[in-house]
């Protein structure tokens, strides 16, 4: 009596799914750090820096750390159109949560997670602070060169973060490094594994076999 074995190859989008999972866990890990870091640093800021102070000088002068309040985007660009940048907050945010789950990319996975990040910092101090919620002003805390931001403006961590993973976007762009595979290149369940064994017998033949 011969003993049939129902060989069933491994599906390629199975054995590879635990990739996507693993590049999301990275995207949403440096937003996480991203946000944490900044709202930690502006509690801190607001907590021991008064907006009247000249700041803290360090470096000798190189960086100060200061406590600003932006109405505008990053870098202090856009002042006075708060509502405006609430809104684009909110659409950014949404595209690249999107955009997001079809990520196969270590790379794309920590720029889009520097910018979700920052964006959602930014958004948190728009939402919840002072003049009132959506056209809250951002705390902006570090100043180069000088205290009062007229050699670069004054920014925040939140900033770093989205110019950062954007720079890193279009750097990536011009490498070439896929977002995601095209539709005509992901593995479908019928394609034989790069690990599966050569030669194996076909069940057919191996049931003739047996009775003959």
């Amino acid at each position: 009596m011969v003993c049939v074995t129902d060989y069933r190859p491994a599906d390629p989008a199975q054995s590879a799914g635990g990739r996507p999972r693993t590049k999301m866990r990275l995207f949403f890990l440096t937003a996480l750090a991203v946000l944490t870091a900044d709202l930690i640093s502006k509690i801190l800021v607001v907590a021991n820096i008064e907006q009247t102070d000249p700041g803290i000088r360090l470096l000798g002068g190189a960086l100060y750390l200061v406590q600003a309040r932006n109405s505008g985007a990053a870098f202090s660009v856009g002042t006075g159109a708060t509502v405006v940048l609430t809104a684009i907050s909110i659409i950014v945010i949404a595209i690249v949560l999107r955009a997001a789950r079809r990520l196969t990319s270590s790379r794309w996975a920590l720029s889009l997670g520097l910018v979700l990040g920052g964006a959602v910092g930014n958004l948190v101090d728009r939402l919840f602070r002072a003049p009132s919620p959506g056209k809250g002003h951002v705390v902006d805390w570090i100043s180069v060169l000088a205290n009062d931001g007229h050699v670069w403006p004054i920014f925040n961590l939140a900033d770093s973060a989205i110019v950062t993973g954007g720079a890193l976007a279009v750097l990536l762009s011009l490498r070439g490094v896929e977002f995601s595979p095209a539709p005509d290149q992901r593995p479908t369940p019928d394609q034989r594994p790069v690990d599966e064994p050569a030669g194996l017998p076909d069940e057919s033949a191996t049931e003739r076999r047996s009775h003959d």
